[in-house]
């Protein structure tokens, strides 16, 4: 392919895994588990910072917060929840710019608010596709050549371990 995108600047990027209708989440959670998705996001991310937003972060399960070898950017417009124990590990912001604001490689992992918000500073998205049409009240933005997107790697379709369920893993660059 053509090198006919952004190439990274600062480094923005956004991950999430996604059903072919387009969900992300139901109800505060990923409605599949496929833990082959689950290690690219740790290799995808590495020692990047993340950002995400208060109900991803509350959905981590405890044990995952804060990740690890991640700095961990929470997003939220609630004030008091920056002094709480919830926060723990987490470093806290009221806006999207402020989290972006680093000369680090940033990875923002969701929600659909964070998502919406954080398209237009995204230089890049890795895309994890799941092989099912699933029920859901938070679906990806839209990445297209008409919205500004260059698809520059797409793998081929493979088995989960777990129970058989194909998955493939999108690469997306933002068109110059």
């Amino acid at each position: 392919m053509s090198a006919s995108w952004v190439e990274p600047v600062r480094g923005v990027g956004m991950v999430w895994a996604r059903s072919t209708n387009g969900v992300i989440g139901a109800d505060g959670g990923m409605p599949w588990h496929v833990p082959e998705d689950l290690a690219h996001f740790r290799q995808v991310t590495g020692d990047a910072t993340v950002v995400m937003g208060r109900r991803t972060w509350e959905s981590l399960p405890a044990r995952f917060r804060p990740l690890p070898g991640r700095r961990n950017v929470v997003l939220t417009r609630d004030a008091a929840w920056a002094s709480s124990d919830a926060a723990e590990g987490a470093e806290v912001v009221h806006d999207l710019a402020t989290a972006l604001d680093t000369d680090e490689s940033v990875w923002i992992m969701g929600g659909g608010q964070v998502y919406a918000a954080g398209v237009p500073f995204a230089d890049r998205v890795s895309e994890t596709v799941i092989d099912l049409e699933v029920p859901g009240d938070t679906v990806a933005p839209t990445l297209d050549e008409a919205h500004g997107w260059v698809l520059v790697e797409q793998g081929e379709w493979q088995e989960s371990r777990v129970d058989g369920t194909r998955y493939r893993f999108l690469e997306w660059r933002r068109r110059a």
